[in-house]
């Protein structure tokens, strides 16, 4: 375990640790912004274009959303989930597949604990909005089933399926989450213990979930989440509209308003662990702080968390780890041993 994760896992280590973080996100927030460094496969010289976003020219804001510049190992990694995800499942057992949709994408893994009446964390998984699938986002299952949660990993549609917008990616996990709040006794899960998280893509959709009007929309309580973790997430989509993200994403006005969680957070209800890698872009980084920064100023509880010594694929393998940075935190966020 790396010294850095082990001080800020130590109650009151963490404490000053979070109130340091959160401190210097509001200093980050309040002053210039910070320049987006070169990425590592950019180190020769080449002339700067004109900007786009902060000091940004078109080039480096391209590669500040494309996190495979800043992390060479992806395909690596990404065949460790799906490896280590087929492990969990041989001890664990099959999930069971419960569809929350009319159309075959929309169907719900969940892994069962055998304590009744538990608590459930519902993870979105990430793949820039375009890839990846349920299935191999498994890997954390066992850290929840085996401190008595269940865990629910959702499948939704890719963007480039569904014409190029991001809206109903967003309808599909809020009624994905809505589904899982109507019907968790018929797994043995207690509706009122309801968490999420995600990471990177799912980062985003985590922080839509958290920042959603459940009662106009849904007919339901407004806080039927009542905790999330968004590590290395997207919270205001500005900049990414101006990316090459937009070769792919169709954005239009509407969705960047609709579905920039930090544009909401009258609508957020539950405590928030904002968390990303210290690996990330710094574009990502910044995104991350500014975020725990609007929180802290709206008075509602935050954890700013960093992951030392990992790149954006590798600070979710730490989710599974009861000991790792983002296995105590969201272990603790649910008040599980």
């Amino acid at each position: 375990m790396e010294a850095d994760e082990t001080s800020v896992c130590d109650p009151l280590t963490r404490r000053l640790f979070l109130r340091a973080s959160i401190a210097g996100a509001v200093a980050v927030a309040a002053g210039p912004a910070l320049a987006q460094q070169p990425a590592p496969a950019q180190q020769a010289s080449r002339v700067k274009g004109p900007l786009v976003w902060l000091d940004m020219d078109q080039k480096e804001l391209d590669d500040a959303y494309d996190q495979s510049v800043w992390a060479s190992n992806r395909p690596q990694i990404f065949g460790r989930y799906a490896a280590n995800s087929e492990s969990v499942r041989a001890r664990l057992g099959a999930p069971q597949r419960h569809a929350y949709g009319p159309t075959a994408i929309e169907a719900l893994h969940v892994y069962l604990t055998k304590r009744p009446n538990a608590p459930i964390n519902i993870f979105i998984h990430g793949g820039a909005w375009r890839d990846q699938v349920a299935k191999h986002w498994a890997f954390p299952a066992e850290l929840f089933v085996h401190s008595g949660a269940h865990y629910v990993v959702p499948d939704f549609a890719w963007v480039q399926d569904v014409g190029g917008s991001l809206l109903p990616m967003a309808d599909q996990v809020r009624r994905a989450v809505a589904w899982v709040y109507r019907n968790a006794q018929r797994f043995g899960g207690d509706s009122n213990r309801l968490y999420v998280s995600g990471h990177s893509s799912g980062g985003h959709l985590a922080g839509v979930i958290l920042t959603t009007d459940w009662p106009r929309d849904f007919n339901l309580p407004a806080d039927i989440v009542k905790g999330g973790l968004c590590l290395s997430g997207m919270y205001d989509l500005k900049p990414v509209r101006l990316s090459a993200r937009s070769t792919y994403v169709k954005f239009t006005d509407e969705m960047e308003q609709a579905l920039s969680p930090q544009r909401h957070l009258d609508k957020l209800h539950a405590p928030v662990i904002v968390a990303y890698a210290a690996l990330d872009s710094p574009e990502f980084q910044r995104q991350s702080r500014d975020f725990a920064a609007a929180v802290k100023a709206t008075g509602k509880p935050i954890q700013l968390l960093v992951a030392h010594g990992y790149n954006h694929f590798e600070a979710p393998e730490t989710l599974g780890n009861p000991y790792g940075l983002l296995g105590r935190a969201v272990l603790e966020q649910m008040r599980l041993a």
